[in-house]
């Protein structure tokens, strides 16, 4: 099979998130534990750093892969989903894996998928780890994908584990409270295995205090260390200026550029330098010079997109990933702070979520122009607009996310606004 072929082959042959929902999460971790079995176990084979949490863990693990790699450490890099090629998942110093690469293991263990009946996220996974060893990368930043205690992912023993914050999402396979949903995240706290934690959160800080503590496991509250961090918007609009403020006369005030420019992006910087002092308690060379050089550069180091990201300035048109409550909340923050005369808002989202609370959250004074991701779990435009009606949300039915992005960059005048939103898999349609 060419590359093409491959990927058709386990995009219908293998049980996927992307198309199926929950019934694509297999709720143990035999499937994986057996098809490492048969790479000869890589997972054993590179360091590691694993990150979980509900928001924020895919710029965390950006962030501190393009630390690293600048540091010249040769660096693995595991994210899901992906937005436009299945290969951004899978990274070594920024490059995504080769197109023979996916080929040549897809053949090599069609027998293996057919006996063992992976998901596709389970059968990811473990390209990812035979690829991380066979590169024999220094180490390997590894985002989980669902949950944590469950997940693919949670194979390995990392050097650290952490865990940006807990918010709603995903409750029909992680629970209908935040405590059970922290319960889960907290699974891949290891025994004696440092964690961080992003943010302190009161409603379920003991969950990870007491998961910690049964561990064994060293924790700290990335939120609650010193020094501050504080923003403010660069004269390079690409770019957001942030430094650490403190008190104390022993620290250094450290002053660096960041070219992701939600401001969302302070609370997973902090996570991001905490974790960074962790590691080189365990031996790593990183200095701040490597820190600086590689936050300006995120994007171009790493391949992250989607995050507070402009696509045009006539109009501005800006799309983000956030799709839970907590992310739009922080979408609605950078939004408040543009100055516009009239805000266009793309929109598009699966179908079986609870889309309530995202929807109270939404401007009433905007435009939108409803479309449907595509995706088999994408919803209906019309049924979008029927649920958006509740909130006195108005606007128009598109037949695709490219036509309504178009309709909306058409109707905008030049000091307009258009966001692109609601879904991660709305977002992959346009950058």
């Amino acid at each position: 099979m060419n590359y093409t072929e491959t990927l058709d082959y386990l995009y219908t042959q293998l049980p996927m998130f992307t198309r199926d929902g929950a019934s694509a999460f297999k709720k143990d971790l035999t499937n994986t534990i057996a098809l490492c079995e048969l790479l000869d176990n890589p997972q054993h084979k590179f360091k590691s750093v694993h990150i979980g949490g509900t928001n924020g863990k895919g710029s965390t693990s950006h962030m501190l892969a393009a630390i690293l790699q600048v540091a010249g450490y040769k660096t693995g890099l595991y994210t899901s989903p992906h937005l436009r090629d299945f290969r951004e998942r899978i990274r070594v110093n920024g490059q995504m894996i080769s197109e023979q690469t996916v080929i040549d293991f897809v053949a090599a263990n069609q027998a293996a998928f057919k006996q063992i009946q992976p998901s596709f996220f389970e059968m990811t996974v473990a390209l990812a780890f035979d690829v991380f060893a066979k590169e024999k990368v220094d180490i390997a930043v590894v985002e989980v994908g669902l949950g944590g205690r469950l997940d693919s992912t949670n194979i390995i023993t990392p050097l650290l584990s952490v865990i940006t914050n807990i918010g709603w999402d995903h409750m029909n396979m992680l629970g209908n409270t935040l405590e059970l949903i922290a319960g889960e995240k907290a699974g891949i706290i290891k025994p004696g295995i440092p964690v961080i934690i992003g943010e302190h959160q009161s409603e379920v800080a003991d969950v990870f205090i007491d998961k910690a503590r049964k561990e064994g496991s060293k924790i700290s509250f990335a939120s609650e260390a010193k020094p501050k961090v504080k923003s403010k918007k660069s004269e390079d609009s690409a770019l957001l200026e942030v430094s650490l403020e403190t008190s104390d006369p022993e620290l250094q005030p450290f002053n660096f550029q960041l070219d992701l420019t939600g401001t969302y992006q302070l609370k997973n910087v902090k996570t991001v330098l905490t974790a960074v002092d962790e590691l080189r308690k365990q031996g790593f060379n990183i200095t701040d010079e490597h820190i600086a050089t590689a936050l300006k550069q995120v994007k171009t180091l790493t391949g992250l997109h989607g995050r507070w990201e402009t696509l045009s300035t006539r109009p501005l048109t800006i799309c983000d990933t956030g799709h839970n409550p907590d992310g739009i909340q922080e979408v609605m923050k950078n939004i408040a702070a543009v100055q516009y005369n009239h805000l266009h808002f793309v929109i598009g989202m699966v179908n079986d979520k609870d889309s309530s609370k995202v929807l109270s959250m939404l401007p009433k004074d905007a435009t939108y122009y409803f479309c449907k991701p595509d995706i088999p779990r994408g919803l209906d435009a019309e049924i979008l607009q029927e649920q958006t009606a509740a909130f006195d949300l108005r606007g128009e039915i598109h037949p695709s996310v490219k036509s309504a992005f178009r309709a909306a960059q058409q109707a905008a005048g030049d000091h307009d606004l258009v966001f692109v939103g609601g879904s991660t898999f709305v977002v992959a349609e346009v950058v």
